[in-house]
């Protein structure tokens, strides 16, 4: 009724489960805590125990105002590029013809076009709402930063436990942030689907073997990881 193949299904399959299993693998697995999202979320309460001992703080708001700055950007990325696909439903009539004359192409139905350019609004509804979460999520930790006390004689433990609780909301931002990346790469991926299966799911592999490579095997790891010498 779709006028999809079974091929279509396959590939779609395939996508979500390449997805959700990298979602789980990075996030609900052991193997997860020697990514680099999770390397630098150390580094995040580090940042906040570090801040406690500085009484000038100008330099930890700059880099809070910069996290914020580059959230709401792929906030409003993610907005234009909604946008851009609700134009698609617009010019169904002149796009189709153009995809069917592409390598590999083949005319999908109206209602297989409206369908997969609904799923496209969708992942890109996720990533909007990730980003707009995660920017409220630095606000809140900004709140909680200017509630950090001034470091002074038996106040130690008061102003770190704080801290600690400005570095956990700064991981969760971070968290959210990331997903909305992910559903940002994903999107490549997904684009693929509009020419055919076989292009989709091979970009979904590509997209797949480039996110884990840059968690666990880039050069950007083993620059957070390695020590200062001594």
């Amino acid at each position: 009724m779709l006028g999809f193949t079974n091929l279509d299904y396959a590939a779609l399959a395939f996508f979500l489960i390449a997805w959700f299993g990298y979602h789980a693998a990075l996030e609900l697995t052991p193997a997860g805590q020697k990514s680099l999202n999770r390397v630098m979320d150390r580094y995040r309460y580090r940042w906040m125990e570090q801040m406690v001992v500085r009484e000038n703080r100008i330099v930890d708001t700059t880099i809070l105002a910069s996290l914020m700055n580059g959230t709401a950007f792929f906030a409003s990325t993610s907005l234009i590029a909604i946008g851009g696909v609700l134009a698609l439903l617009r010019s169904t009539d002149a796009v189709l013809p153009l995809f069917a004359d592409l390598p590999f192409g083949a005319q999908p139905t109206r209602i297989a076009w409206d369908v997969k350019v609904g799923g496209l609004a969708v992942i890109f509804v996720y990533a909007f709402f990730k980003f707009a979460w995660s920017y409220r999520l630095f606000n809140y930790m900004a709140i909680i930063v200017g509630a950090v006390p001034v470091l002074e004689e038996g106040r130690r433990e008061e102003a770190l436990a704080v801290a600690r609780q400005a570095g956990a909301m700064n991981a969760v931002a971070g968290k959210h942030f990331n997903r909305g990346q992910r559903a940002f790469f994903f999107s490549l991926a997904y684009l693929g689907w509009f020419v055919s299966g076989y292009l989709f799911m091979a970009a979904t592999a590509g997209v797949l073997i480039v996110m884990w490579r840059r968690q666990f095997l880039s050069d950007a790891l083993d620059a957070a990881m390695r020590q200062a010498d001594a």
